[in-house]
């Protein structure tokens, strides 16, 4: 898996007017019930985060992309949730992670609305907190306002992490 990271950065180095667009891709995939199992959008964002720490891309479109994909994976999601219901819990491969389901309720039991929030952060939960959202009855509006806090600071501190990992190592590196 590496070797494909390394060969998409190397892509993206190359190729930096599709870089909204590419971040868009990843980040609605990892915030896409299913999709966010089997594509590692994680250590992409990251990787290009810490890219934007050598100048080589900008961040800002890094950031816009992210922000504009997790919206919509998210959402998409959600829609899944207040469409399908639980149905959609029934299904591969969220049906082989019972864990990740009940991880998801009993975080919308003790935090509530916030867990959308949280849920962007945490990969246990990524999978399934946006359907739950949709399956719990939870009002559009209610929804779009914690969903979108929870994508412009996910999409902004994921990337930003790596840049501030790229940084370091970067200072460290002139110290030798």
């Amino acid at each position: 898996m590496d070797g494909w990271i390394n060969t998409f950065i190397a892509f993206i180095e190359r190729n930096q007017e599709w870089l909204p667009l590419i971040m868009v891709v990843f980040a609605a995939a990892e915030t896409t019930a299913f999709l966010s199992i089997l594509i590692p959008s994680t250590a992409v964002l990251v990787a290009v985060g810490a890219l934007a720490a050598t100048g080589a891309v900008p961040f800002w479109p890094l950031w816009a992309g992210a922000t504009v994909g997790a919206m919509i994976g998210s959402s998409f999601s959600y829609w899944l949730g207040w469409r399908y219901g639980s149905t959609v819990l029934t299904m591969r491969p969220l049906k082989d992670h019972p864990e990740m389901v009940a991880k998801t309720r009993a975080a919308f039991t003790r935090y509530g609305p916030v867990t959308i929030v949280i849920g962007h952060f945490a990969t246990v939960l990524r999978p399934v907190v946006f359907l739950m959202a949709g399956m719990s009855g939870m009002t559009l509006a209610r929804f779009a306002f914690w969903n979108t806090i929870g994508c412009v600071s996910w999409a902004y501190l994921i990337p930003k992490l790596g840049q501030f990992g790229g940084d370091l190592l970067g200072w460290l590196w002139s110290l030798f």
